[in-house]
């Protein structure tokens, strides 16, 4: 029997490549359990600090100090590490592996969907590991928390693709007549979809789309237990029972109507998933996590907190990419003058609301309407400089045409000048001949008049 387990535990330490992987991923959890939940970066840097005492008395052994820190190495789990068909959860080696794995699926979706310019930072990238972690789970929805501008539908949607491929996330179109009625239409569409034709579906929930607070009544049911009361008239449910009767009968569960309808709503909270992307600003996230409890017992946290330095510089470096500028220095002091701008921004707000008791929000949306106006005013101004450069040449090459006309001219006027001089000189010879002769022809046609007169 020794043997037998001595065996066992020699299998299972070598099919664990590391001797911590065990150690690592029981960190990576006791975050996404405990730590997602806090609500602000203080409390989190206090859990961490906790975390780290009590991974040093328990696992001394392993070198666990490295994901802790000013700045730690990424630990992150997710079940797509090997390839987005791969659901083998495990552990990314590394950011670069993280980076190239998501990039590689923000490719795919944007070849079959509306195209997301996102920046794919580290931040994003583990928002990302953790929305596929909760909607991979039978019933897991998740509930992003962030201010606006934040990527939390952006990231939800790439999060939909890795799970459940192209086509997985659905929504509501609000306008100006929707209602109860049209909300009651959307969700019976999104239980067929997952429970009769077994689909995989993430329902992307904003709250811009709550135009009537008793829509969080029927958001709720679907939170807490997946059953909406009244969703479904006596005769659909009857047309359900007969679509899913053969899956049911498959799976050996038999074919009564109550088993087939059961069979039903196990696939639609396996199959239906809930993204909910709202904002702690004011108090109408409070008020309706008071009234509406599943928002908060039923989900599963995901705190969206302010991007970080690094991802700030990155997304300023992309989308400054390609504004033209005159050396690699300029370059990179606009570079980081972006994200210095924003931290200063940010200090202010600090001041205001110690001094005002007022909050001032800066979003991650704010930042890049930052980048879009110093891009649009750095081009209007490029462009009056390029402008005025353009007529300067053009002025200076006509003020050099004309110097060398001017001077062709001189040099001409020159040789014309001593040509003029030389017939001068002739007239003026020519002329004292004339006069001369003119002398000689007064003497000789006064004496013709004399002997005109004697005559």
């Amino acid at each position: 029997m020794t043997n037998v387990f001595q065996g066992i535990l020699a299998a299972k330490q070598e099919s664990i490549k590391e001797p911590d992987n065990l150690v690592k991923l029981w960190v990576h959890e006791a975050e996404r359990i405990y730590g997602d939940r806090l609500v602000n970066a203080t409390h989190l840097a206090t859990y961490k600090g906790l975390s780290l005492e009590l991974c040093s008395k328990t696992f001394a052994k392993y070198n666990l100090k490295k994901y802790f820190g000013a700045t730690p190495e990424p630990l992150v789990f997710a079940g797509f590490v090997h390839g987005l068909d791969d659901k083998l959860y495990d552990q990314f080696a590394s950011a670069e592996a993280m980076s190239t794995r998501l990039l590689e699926a923000l490719r795919e979706y944007n070849d079959t969907n509306a195209v997301m310019d996102l920046v794919l930072f580290e931040d994003a990238m583990k928002h990302v590991c953790k929305i596929s972690r909760i909607l991979g789970a039978d019933q897991g929805h998740a509930l992003l928390v962030g201010v606006g501008g934040s990527g939390k539908q952006s990231l939800s949607k790439l999060s939909s693709f890795i799970n459940f491929g192209s086509g997985s996330t659905v929504s509501i179109m609000i306008s100006s007549t929707y209602g109860l009625n049209d909300l009651k239409t959307d969700l019976q569409g999104f239980y067929m979809k997952s429970g009769v034709k077994d689909e995989g579906l993430m329902f992307l929930f904003t709250e811009g789309q709550i135009t009537n607070e008793k829509f969080l009544v029927s958001i709720n049911d679907l939170l807490s237990s997946g059953e909406i009361a009244d969703l479904f008239a006596a005769e659909d449910e009857d047309g359900i029972i007969n679509s899913v009767r053969p899956a049911c009968k498959g799976e050996g569960l038999g074919d009564a109507n109550d088993v087939c309808m059961k069979f039903f709503m196990d696939r639609v909270r396996r199959n239906l998933h809930m993204s909910l992307c709202f904002s702690p600003v004011g108090d109408a996230f409070r008020n309706r996590a008071k009234k509406f409890p599943a928002i908060v017992n039923s989900t599963v946290i995901d705190w969206f907190y302010a991007w970080p330095e690094d991802a700030l510089l990155s997304v300023a470096a992309k989308f400054l990419a390609d504004v033209d500028m005159d050396t690699p220095e300029i370059r990179e002091g606009i570079e980081q003058f972006m994200p210095y701008s924003y931290k200063i921004v940010n200090n202010m707000s600090d001041v205001i609301l110690e001094k005002e008791r007022r909050y001032v929000y800066t979003t991650p949306k704010s930042f890049l309407e930052l980048i879009a106006l110093f891009k649009k005013m750095f081009g209007k101004v490029y462009d009056e400089v390029a402008g005025n450069k353009d007529k300067y040449e053009v002025g200076v090459v006509k003020l050099t045409e004309t110097g060398e006309v001017v001077s062709k001219l001189e040099e001409e006027l020159k040789i014309f000048s001593v040509e003029v001089e030389e017939k001068k000189k002739k007239a003026d010879a020519t002329a004292e001949v004339v006069g001369v002769e003119k002398a000689k022809v007064e003497i000789e046609n006064a004496k013709a008049e004399e002997e005109a007169a004697k005559c």
